[in-house]
Formats: C-alpha cells, structure tokens, sequence
C-alpha cells in the first residue's frame, strides 16, 4: 500500500453560513440531494454541510486539486462514519492515479469542522 495524496481543509462556520445566505443554490451546486437529507429524512444543518464541504475540499487536495472537478462527482455518505463514494470527474482522477482506498476524518469544534482524507492505492 502507498499513499497517493494526503488533504485537509478547515471550514468556519459562520464564514459557510454567510455563503450559503449571499448565494442563492449553493448548497444545491455543492451536495447531491442525498447529501443534503439526513438518515431520518430532514435536511441536515449547515454545521453538518460544512463538515461535508470540508471532506470534499479534502479529497481534491488530495488528488493534486486538478482542474474541472465536479462537486457531486464525490459524495459524502448519510449515517455513520464518513465515506465517499466517487463518480464522474472525481472517479477518472482518482483512477488516472490509481486511488483504490479512500481514509476520511471529520470533525467539528466550536465554530469550525474540520475534513482529513488519505487517497491510497495498493
């Protein structure tokens, strides 16, 4: 196994909340409906977007943060630890540099969530 690329990102809260209330469809340009609902079907709040946006920050530094990306090309999963899951754009990168594995970290503390993602290959 060989690490191909290590990211983190760091978000604060209430610069994403400042965000999402100047950009009408923010939220819809960056997370898949799925992402937006929580297990028990109610939207998630902003807090938990965060941690999402910052997980996918994560993965394109990760991967170099090559050009032409697309935000729901990597969705962060409902319900217990945080995966992804690659499609698009994200999987042809992924792919080209031969990421089999995907290691994700998330946490929130006070006015900040925090996003660490190790690409690996074997």
């Amino acid at each position: 196994m060989a690490i191909v690329g290590i990211g983190v990102d760091v978000v604060d809260l209430a610069r994403f909340s400042d965000v999402v209330d100047r950009t009408p469809g923010i939220i819809d340009r960056l997370f898949t409906k799925a992402e937006q609902i929580g297990v028990e079907g109610q939207q998630l709040p902003l807090v938990s977007l965060a941690g999402r946006f910052a997980i996918k920050e994560a993965v394109a530094k990760a991967l170099g943060a090559p050009v032409g990306m697309a935000w729901h090309d990597c969705e962060v999963s409902n319900g217990g630890p945080p995966r992804i899951s690659v499609s698009g754009s994200v999987a042809k990168v992924s792919q080209e540099q031969g990421v089999t594995n995907w290691h994700v970290s998330l946490s929130h503390d006070g006015p900040v969530a925090i996003a660490y993602v190790i690409a690996e290959k074997v």
